[in-house]
């Protein structure tokens, strides 16, 4: 499958529209089989009763929380639970710290699921889980009940495996900038700030991790604006895996041609300290290296609500899911999305992976409420962009599919594609995909 075939596959599926279509055809066939009109009026009014409860407003929970009401035709109360009173996209937030997009291009306001939609708002922090009782506390609102509970927590940083990291973080000397707080301005500060011929360094740890291309993109961002306004600048990457684990070619191609005095790639150098006053970083093995800003990202698990409530029962980093409906191997009439799951096999932990999980479990859910059939293979669609400078953009994209006899999803032979090359055109592509993504998340 290339290019254009996977984006008419996403864009035709990825939809409102065409789930809707899908599920008035499934409606319609459950009628014209003689199903009772009192036996719908039952189920609808059962449904429209269910308490559902939803954590985490990313790409995962705000998509659930919107295809929950879209699906069932508005009558499925959705409460959603964010801390945060924005929505910051991680998609495209690289560009700001390569000075080639703004803060204000890549946050966005949660208002139309609140008022287009529907949706509940609870502007808080959940933080425990009663799993007999069926309630979810909060650090202000206590005892919130459900009958389905979705947790799209995110990943947590692990900045305390690093020696000295939480405490440079503490002291805002380094940032990760790899999450919904708002530290991509401080970092873009950091960088601009920075004087000509000094060494920007880049730490990443061994995967999985959120967005596999998101760092090798971050260090082509930050190398461009070097090459534009400090060429002397390096941008050292500290890599704890063996290669750069997505486009692999094509990156280290461009960096090669593009940004030979710029940038310096060394794999195998896992992270262990950092030491903000010397500025200096040290590892297992390598020598220390010095630095002048550094963006030290560390190891990840899944969020402190899924963690400290005992859901991350896979090597106590990742939640095990049923992947038929994505209910928690832990806790029943638990669900959980995107990056916290211990994903299929070659499923990345992408905000595009974490949308397209959302709607499929929102039909999961819906089917289940008003006793529809759902649909025995399901499929989900991925794609990630990566800016390599302003204009030039690679991609990587795969189709995966649920095997019923296997329990799990797939990678449909045949419907992975990658790069060849950078082009301008996939640039053009990728701000497109962008804007469907965030339209399809919020609007």
């Amino acid at each position: 499958m290339n290019r254009r075939q996977f984006q008419k596959l996403f864009w035709q599926g990825a939809g409102p529209c065409a789930l809707e279509a899908n599920w008035k055809l499934g409606l319609g066939l459950g009628l014209g089989s003689g199903l009772a009109w009192s036996s719908m009026a039952q189920k609808a009014q059962a449904a429209s009763s269910a308490r559902v409860v939803i954590v985490g407003a990313g790409f995962g929970g705000a998509t659930l929380a919107k295809y929950l009401r879209i699906l069932s035709n508005h009558q499925v109360q959705v409460t959603l639970i964010e801390s945060q009173k924005s929505f910051i996209s991680s998609p495209m937030s690289n560009l700001v710290l390569g000075a080639n997009a703004t803060m204000a291009q890549i946050e966005f306001s949660y208002d139309a699921l609140r008022t287009r939609h529907g949706v509940k708002w609870i502007e808080d922090r959940a933080t425990e889980i009663d799993f007999s009782k069926k309630v979810i506390h909060c650090l202000q609102q206590k005892s919130i009940a459900y009958d389905k509970l979705i947790l799209a927590p995110g990943m947590k940083m692990l900045i305390e495996d690093i020696e000295g990291l939480k405490e440079a973080k503490a002291r805002q000397q380094i940032f990760q900038a790899w999450g919904p707080e708002r530290e991509i301005p401080l970092l873009q500060a950091q960088i601009a700030g920075m004087q000509n011929g000094q060494t920007f360094v880049l730490g990443i740890p061994e995967s999985p991790f959120k967005c596999p291309p998101g760092p090798y993109e971050r260090a082509s961002q930050v190398a461009s604006y070097f090459k534009k306004h400090k060429p002397q600048c390096k941008v050292l990457i500290l890599d704890a895996n063996q290669d750069v684990l997505s486009n692999s070619a094509s990156f280290k191609r461009f960096w090669a041609q593009n940004y030979p005095t710029i940038i310096d790639y060394r794999p195998q150098h896992m992270v262990t300290s950092v030491d903000a006053n010397r500025k200096t970083i040290g590892f297992e093995i390598q020598d220390d290296v010095s630095y002048d800003v550094a963006n030290i990202l560390p190891p990840m698990r899944a969020g402190d609500i899924a963690h400290q409530n005992g859901l991350t029962n896979i090597n106590n980093k990742w939640c095990g899911v049923d992947f038929s409906n994505f209910e928690s191997q832990k806790a029943k009439d638990v669900h959980l999305l995107g990056d916290a799951i211990q994903g299929a096999p070659l499923m990345p932990k992408s905000a595009h992976m974490a949308n397209s999980q959302a709607k499929i479990l929102a039909s999961i859910l819906v089917a289940e409420l008003f006793d529809w059939p759902a649909d025995p293979a399901a499929f989900l669609t991925n794609t990630c962009y990566s800016f390599l400078d302003d204009q030039n953009a690679v991609h990587i994209a795969s189709v995966h599919q649920y095997d019923k006899l296997e329990r799990t999803y797939k990678v449909i032979p045949q419907s992975s594609g990658i790069s060849l090359q950078p082009s301008e055109l996939e640039g053009v592509e990728a701000h497109a995909w962008a804007k469907h993504i965030w339209a399809d998340t919020l609007s």
